[in-house]
């Protein structure tokens, strides 16, 4: 008697992920592997001590303290005093350096007698990140160099040091970083990262193990196994994958909410229904996919395409606002996208629930659009053609 039905379809799909490696290196390998590397890759939560030079022509007392602030910020090392601007753009070009501050000859004599002396700092912007730390910490360093020279002056000239206060910084400001006041890089993109991985491998696998069948040909015998309906013929063989996936997804939460202690200002229960969400939202997306383009080469090159693509649409990298409309159009087609709005709202921000209600709902419809193309599917696995 042949075992077909539900369970029947689950045994099948178990013994077919036993029995190749590639599941446990794509449902498995990776997604704890790159959760490993982004948070040791960030752990730090900033890039500090990015290599810079500085290059003093005026070799003053002032020019002496202008190195030791330079030296002081937790953003830049000074890991060369150079001589010439020539020397310090060669060091750039070899990549030994990311961005030199040059103080000019006369620097002290011109700022003491009233002739505005210019400070120039060069960074490469080439390595964005360090490239940007480095601008941000020589910017600091002229601009509080610029109101240390003019409050001697000031006070030289006899103004007393309090009205030189507040004409210097007529306006206090107090800055709060709302949601990750540490301003740490890790809190805000290891689990973007980590996450945007994570779905591009559900959608692979998923492609994968659908297309394979209609390859191999034995996707007659998976309809056979379902008695014939698609449904239980898919759902039989993806259910069996969420399991895999929603416990690769807890512990990949537990890397970053519990061992590595980021914070989750909302609920995390809704922090890991969108973590569910995201699974069968993605798994959907294959399904989709396999269902539209049911060959593996093509329908794999289409994934893959829109998974590296994900990185950059879904916002945690560039606004989506500031991109241009018919590219933003893109970011609301991966489920990526809607997961990141909700870890913003509950993880970062804490919101109510109130404010990601219709994140959830988007990603309650990815499977909904996926099932209206079943019947395409059906028709591909009941006639099993593979062009290479």
């Amino acid at each position: 008697m042949t075992d077909t039905g539900f369970l029947a379809g689950v045994r099948r799909e178990i013994r077919r992920m036993a029995s190749r490696k590639m599941y446990i290196f794509g449902m498995v390998a990776v997604p704890v592997l790159m959760a490993v590397f982004f948070l040791s890759l960030l752990k730090p939560g900033l890039p500090l001590k990015v290599p810079t030079a500085v290059v003093d022509l005026d070799h003053s007392s002032m020019s002496r303290t202008v190195t030791r602030s330079l030296n002081a910020l937790e953003l830049i090392d000074i890991s060369r005093k150079l001589e010439s601007y020539d020397e310090a753009l060669a060091g750039i070009r070899r990549g030994e350096i990311y961005g030199f501050f040059v103080i000019p000859d006369n620097f002290e004599k011109d700022a003491l007698g009233g002739r505005t002396p210019t400070l120039e700092y060069y960074t490469n912007l080439t390595y964005f990140v360090p490239g940007t730390l480095s601008f941000k910490g020589f910017k600091t360093v002229a601009v509080s160099t610029a109101g240390s020279v003019v409050r001697a002056s000031l006070v030289s000239l006899g103004v007393d040091p309090e009205q030189v206060g507040a004409m210097l910084q007529p306006i206090a400001i107090d800055n709060h970083p709302i949601g990750n006041p540490w301003l740490s890089y890790a809190i805000y993109l290891c689990p973007s990262f980590t996450f945007a991985t994570f779905a591009l491998m559900i959608m692979l696998m998923t492609v994968f193990s659908i297309t394979m069948e209609i390859k191999n040909g034995t996707s007659v015998g998976w309809l056979a196994t379902a008695k014939g309906r698609i449904t239980v013929a898919v759902s039989s063989k993806l259910l069996t994958h969420t399991v895999v996936w929603f416990s690769i997804g807890l512990f990949i939460s537990w890397l970053l909410w519990g061992w590595s202690h980021f914070p989750v200002n909302g609920s995390l229960g809704w922090l890991l229904a969108a973590v569910a969400l995201l699974i069968l939202a993605c798994q959907a997306f294959g399904l989709f996919i396999a269902s539209v383009v049911p060959n593996p080469r093509l329908a794999f090159s289409l994934t893959a395409l829109f998974g590296i693509l994900t990185f950059s649409f879904t916002g945690f990298s560039f606004p989506v606002q500031s991109m241009y409309g018919f590219l933003a159009v893109f970011s609301w087609l991966s489920p990526v996208r809607y997961f990141f709005m909700i870890y913003i709202n509950e993880g970062l921000n804490g919101y109510p629930l109130f404010y990601s209600r219709m994140w959830y709902v988007a990603l309650m419809l990815f499977p909904v659009v996926a099932c209206s193309l079943l019947w395409r599917l059906k028709k591909a696995c009941e006639r099993p053609v593979y062009v290479p």
